[in-house]
């Protein structure tokens, strides 16, 4: 896409650039007004020839010629590269929906409990609850401001208060689903994402590699809490993404989704009457 664009600015500058040599050549070679030369520009651009004008000298001819070649060369240029833009947009957006899809099934599946499990044993998630607090009133703007909040604070997960065998058992039930999420080729652009499963697909194999998780020592904790972390961290930024595409497509998918919040303690996907709850 920015290729693209870049060609797009090229041509653009250059058909400016022989619009306006173009005009004021023709102001010098035909002893014409800034208006009368313009239009004598456009009309000789476009090959269009109306007939009520001609070039009259031979200098005027040449430079006519030149105007046709070059002009109607960047012309088209611009026109492609504009509809190649066009077409891109439409593709990386039937893209993002393809991929967003993935991303609700992997939500639904895991993402949601699991995120549950974490930011409920996150003792330092109160000094910034109200950011995860995502209500139907929510702006755009305030999706960015919230996760540029929660991207610089320490979200870390106590691992001695996390129920390891509950997450285990969750992950493990899950692994032929994660396994297919990371072979869909929708993902392959969407390195953010694919990152997040990685991580939780990490966690999975390392939690799986280990007899008893009730009794592990303190150096083999520490080592699961950087890997719990690492996914914990990346799974948040990937729920904000989500909602945030929820809200501009899908406001019935995003209804339940604010309902069933898992950072929200209080959170009922029973819809209640007005003024009883969000």
């Amino acid at each position: 896409m920015k290729t693209v664009r870049r060609r797009l600015q090229i041509f653009l500058a250059l058909f400016l650039l022989i619009a306006i040599s173009g005009t004021f050549g023709f102001m010098v070679l035909e002893d014409l007004t800034f208006t009368e030369a313009l239009y004598y520009n456009i009309v000789t651009m476009s090959t269009v020839g109306y007939g009520d004008i001609h070039p009259t000298k031979q200098a005027s001819r040449m430079f006519a010629i030149f105007l046709i070649i070059m002009g109607g060369a960047t012309f088209l240029g611009v026109i492609a590269n504009a509809t190649e833009i066009l077409l891109l947009k439409r593709e990386r957006q039937s893209r993002l929906r393809k991929v967003n899809m993935v991303l609700g099934l992997f939500f639904s599946e895991v993402g949601h409990e699991l995120l549950s499990l974490f930011s409920r044993n996150d003792h330092k998630i109160e000094a910034i609850r109200e950011n995860f607090l995502v209500n139907f009133s929510w702006t755009e703007n305030r999706f960015s401001t919230a996760l540029k909040i929660i991207k610089k604070h320490d979200l870390r997960v106590d691992i001695g208060r996390l129920p390891l065998e509950t997450v285990f058992e969750l992950l493990s039930s899950k692994r032929k689903f994660l396994v297919g999420l990371l072979e869909n080729p929708v993902l392959i652009e969407q390195e953010s994402f694919s990152e997040a499963l990685l991580a939780v697909f990490h966690l999975t194999d390392e939690l799986s590699c280990r007899d008893n998780l009730s009794d592990l020592p303190e150096s083999d904790k520490n080592h699961l809490s950087g890997d719990i972390n690492r996914a914990y961290k990346k799974l948040v930024e990937q729920w904000f993404v989500y909602l945030k595409h929820l809200k501009n497509q899908y406001p019935y998918l995003y209804s339940l989704a604010v309902r069933k919040n898992p950072f929200n303690p209080n959170a009922n996907p029973v819809v209640v009457p007005r003024g009883e709850g969000d």
